[in-house]
């Protein structure tokens, strides 16, 4: 069992722990709004003393317990990749952990070059927009073969307040307006503390995002993907599968022993009628494993009974490389991803993306962040909230996919560059997102 971890102080963004020394002070629920909107209209700058309007007893005793500042984590560094889309925020907590966000940025207001097999160009639309992949926890107990952060193995939760720092701390790089939970950790296996983030990210007083901008990503927990429909019905689940039967997940996702792929589309099932929504299905597809025209078979049958309420996004494998136990997988060949998403939209009618990937060159991209520098990839991209239609129940529409080139990609040993983990931090192309 992992030792829980003994913090020095508290984080005033955690709703739980501020009110509860608020009661404690006999003092009025109200001035934890006045606190929380001063700290994220000033970006979390200075401390209790510069909020005005506060019981003498908040501004005397609150230190002891939050500190002198409003942010218990520090910005170690700051990466921006060559092509400015993508930036890797490194924290440190206060007890000397380190986790990894994600800022992702995206133009879609400029004119994509798409091109279709008549050489046709698309038109003007969409807009300016950044997406943050934050960390739930450090490290994960998921295990999962293909992914840097799997190789960690658990080393501990971050509190509700830790995670709401890492979109303060965003903030101030750029404008936030969505949130992924796909980055260090399990983010299930920490639910009191994301569904207080989460609930905190939507509150119109506090962050006020969209709860359709705000995407949590699990490997499978089923007892919580049901909390979650429940507490959280507004927002988006992502369901990260990378297998379509029972016998090809186990050795590539450990966790599937626990939670069997039977009973894990039952949940996906039980989601979608609790909340109306969509379930998003992440498939990392690995060379000889499970991208072959028979492995699209199989998940299309797993799928079509479903297809109405899923999307499926295929993610090519990011090279990497993962010293403690990470196996040996290479990325697919286009001609495969071409194959595997023609089979499940044509043979199929599921709707199927493929996600092009951000921030390689700072080690920003999908499972990939802990470990090595792999090799920048294309950046069109689109954000997975909009893949997901904000109306229950609404698929997207796909189209063709634009013709790739070149050899997949390999494990670089000589790129070691070593700092904790982003599970996903490169979000998909969208089939037909007229939000591009």
């Amino acid at each position: 069992m992992v030792k829980k971890r003994q913090l020095a102080v508290q984080s005033v963004l955690d709703e739980r722990r501020l009110k509860e020394f608020l009661a404690a002070q006999c003092v009025k629920p109200v001035h934890a709004k006045r606190i929380w909107k001063y700290v994220i209209a000033k970006g979390a700058e200075g401390g209790i003393d510069d909020v005005p309007e506060l019981p003498n007893k908040v501004y005397e005793n609150l230190p002891a317990i939050f500190g002198d500042e409003f942010l218990t984590s520090t910005l170690v560094s700051e990466q921006t990749s060559t092509d400015g889309t993508t930036t890797k925020l490194l924290l440190e907590l206060q007890d000397g952990l380190r986790v990894e966000s994600v800022i992702m940025r995206y133009d879609t207001s400029m004119k994509r070059s798409d091109e279709s097999e008549s050489g046709s160009v698309a038109g003007d639309y969409g807009n300016k927009r950044a997406t943050l992949c934050v960390s739930s926890q450090v490290g994960c107990a998921m295990g999962c073969t293909f992914c840097a952060t799997g190789t960690m193995g658990m080393i501990g939760n971050l509190t509700a307040g830790e995670i709401l720092e890492q979109l303060v701390l965003a903030n101030r790089v750029t404008k936030i307006r969505n949130v992924v939970f796909m980055g260090m950790g399990e983010p299930l296996n920490n639910y009191e503390e994301v569904l207080g983030a989460v609930q905190a990210m939507i509150d119109p007083q506090r962050f006020g995002l969209s709860p359709g901008h705000i995407t949590v990503s699990t490997v499978g927990v089923i007892p919580n993907i049901i909390r979650l429909a429940n507490d959280l019905p507004t927002v988006n689940f992502a369901l990260s599968l990378h297998a379509p039967t029972q016998e090809l997940r186990l050795p590539i996702v450990p966790s599937a022993k626990a939670y069997p792929l039977a009973k894990l589309m039952d949940a996906v099932d039980r989601h979608h009628r609790i909340s109306g929504r969509s379930v998003f299905i992440e498939y990392v597809m690995l060379c000889g494993v499970n991208d072959q025209p028979e492995h699209a078979r199989l998940l299309g049958q797993l799928l079509s009974p479903r297809k109405h309420h899923v999307t499926v996004n295929l993610i090519p494998w990011n090279p990497m490389l993962a010293t403690n136990g990470a196996e040996p997988f290479d990325a697919p060949d286009p001609n495969n991803i071409k194959v595997f998403h023609q089979t499940m939209l044509g043979e199929f009618g599921i709707p199927t993306t493929i996600r092009m990937t951000m921030g390689q060159d700072i080690d920003g991209a999908c499972g990939q962040l802990a470990i090595q520098k792999g090799v920048k990839g294309p950046s069109h991209n689109s954000d997975i909230e909009d893949l997901v239609s904000d109306k229950p129940g609404k698929s997207t529409k796909p189209i063709k996919t634009k013709k790739t080139s070149g050899r997949p990609l390999k494990r670089n040993a000589a790129n070691q560059n070593s700092e904790l983990a982003c599970s996903v931090a490169d979000v998909p192309r969208n089939a037909d997102d007229r939000s591009w």
